[in-house]
């Protein structure tokens, strides 16, 4: 067993065992509770859910995404990530453009590289408090096609160990938290990689974090499920700077993917 299923499932426990019934704009509703987080020390492992499996390659994808500062869905598309398929079709446009979303926001806020600011601070003053990037650009939320969920994420340094912690206004507990944690693990092993420092710990803290009603069932499935040990994570290249890099998962084992629908 591995402490970040058990972590999850917990999450998961909480919300049937304590979420108050709340509207969405799905129209599904939801249980939801308010305030929570979860941790990882990287020692242990790659950070991916072995109680379901997850979508290694779709995940990828769209991180490369982000990182290209790409807001267009046909990379996504070309790529078989169909994850952002609904928010496309809701907004009607048929440039294939989502707006200035993450990788916008990431890369060219206002002129301003976010990631590539990032990296040269974690080098050059690793004890600065204020490695931040954030998504969450006010000026810029009405022409996206949907404001950042996971809208920013700090990083920290100490004993040659590099932290992230990302901070999430909506977590979709049952799909979308278990893409975010990998997310987020696969970005945080990427900039170790460009800074040379060992991997620490990720965290995640949530806001409204919710079961859509359609996924109570799944998700009492997946807390019923033992789980395996972590695989690790090999980057064979990278160029984080691009988005374009090779990540290959060495002994992923997980019990089969719990079908759900997306509420979108």
């Amino acid at each position: 067993m591995n402490k970040l299923d058990n972590d999850y499932q917990d999450l998961l426990s909480d919300v049937i065992g304590d979420g108050v019934e709340k509207t969405d704009r799905t129209g599904t509703g939801t249980l939801s509770l308010f305030g929570r987080s979860i941790k990882h020390k990287m020692e242990d492992g790659f950070p991916i859910l072995t109680t379901k499996k997850v979508a290694f390659k779709t995940m990828v994808t769209e991180l490369k995404w982000f990182l290209k500062g790409d807001t267009n869905i046909k990379y996504l598309q070309d790529n078989n990530c169909k994850i952002w398929d609904g928010d496309y079709k809701r907004s009607g446009r048929t440039d294939g453009e989502l707006g200035p979303i993450y990788g916008k926001q990431w890369r060219d806020w206002n002129g301003i590289d976010q990631l590539e600011n990032l990296i040269v601070g974690l080098i050059n003053e690793p004890d600065s408090r204020r490695h931040i990037v954030s998504a969450w650009n006010v000026e810029d939320l009405p022409y996206m096609t949907l404001p950042p969920c996971h809208y920013s994420f700090q990083c920290y340094v100490a004993d040659n160990k590099l932290s992230l912690m990302w901070n999430q206004r909506s977590a979709d507990l049952f799909l979308g938290v278990p893409f975010n944690i990998s997310s987020y693990g696969l970005l945080l092993e990427l900039l170790c990689a460009e800074t040379g420092y060992e991997p620490g710990e990720l965290i995640g803290r949530f806001g409204d974090i919710h079961l859509y009603k359609n996924h109570i069932e799944q998700a009492e499935e997946q807390i019923d499920r033992y789980s395996f040990e972590l695989p690790k994570l090999g980057l064979t290249y990278y160029d984080i700077y691009r988005g374009d890099f090779d990540a290959i998962l060495t002994d992923y084992k997980s019990h089969p993917a719990i079908k759900a629908p997306l509420s979108n």
